[in-house]
């Protein structure tokens, strides 16, 4: 299967950006906020919250 030229710069841009994003939710404290929103959603969707 052939791929499209300079489609592969695109993808490394995007992983970077991406990479990066997270690295800044992190250092934010964002990542603890985020998990305890998952946790209420999950308990609440198997009737536990």
């Amino acid at each position: 299967m052939k791929q499209k030229k300079g489609s592969g710069a695109v993808t490394w841009i995007l992983l970077f950006l991406a990479i990066g994003m997270l690295v800044y939710g992190a250092a934010a404290g964002q990542a603890e906020a985020v998990f305890t929103k998952a946790v209420k959603i999950c308990m609440e969707c198997i009737g536990l919250g």
